[in-house]
């Protein structure tokens, strides 16, 4: 994989996706500072494993799940180094086995497509259609790692202005689960 092995402060000069703007706009309207590295597409935990160290962060898993019926979403997030088990939140939080939801839907809800699911996509969906559901664990890192809704760049952000200020700016309160 091809990286940038330099560490940037902000959004890029060059003009990128929509997507990735309105990320970047986003995190600059609410005034969190991070850290962008980019880099080829990534589609997996073990792809971002050099980003991970060359930032000196561990990105967090983001999963797009919906229920059998379709018709409820959800917005998983973990700690990387984490196995996710559905059946064991499932049954955590009272919820029906869930499994991945389409990836139009996604677009549609979060502005992302597949490998790129992240975070920062609950600002594309102002209806709250995706119900946010967070590790225990994650709220207690340090740095919070994510994609800008585009996985060819990795961020890199201090945790507590993701809970502090992105989260609440989404007007969602996390549903917290042990992983």
């Amino acid at each position: 994989m091809n990286i940038d092995p330099v560490i940037y402060r902000g959004r890029p000069e060059e003009r990128r996706s929509a997507n990735e703007e309105r990320a970047y706009d986003t995190l600059d309207t609410l005034g969190i500072e991070y850290e962008r590295m980019d880099h080829d597409p990534t589609f997996t935990m073990e792809a971002c494993e050099e980003i991970d160290q060359l930032m000196d962060m561990k990105a967090c898993k983001n999963l797009f799940l919906t229920n059998k019926q379709k018709n409820r979403f959800f917005l998983v997030v973990i700690r990387g180094d984490k196995r996710f088990v559905t059946k064991d939140m499932s049954a955590q939080l009272s919820l029906p086995r869930l499994s991945f939801a389409q990836p139009d839907v996604m677009e549609e809800l979060l502005g992302c497509t597949p490998g790129s699911v992240s975070i920062l996509g609950l600002a594309n969906d102002p209806e709250a259609k995706v119900t946010l559901i967070v590790d225990k664990d994650v709220p207690k890192q340090e740095y919070f790692g994510c994609h800008p809704c585009m996985n060819s760049s990795s961020l890199k952000m201090k945790t507590e202005d993701i809970f502090g200020k992105f989260i609440p700016f989404t007007g969602r309160e996390p549903i917290f689960f042990e992983c």
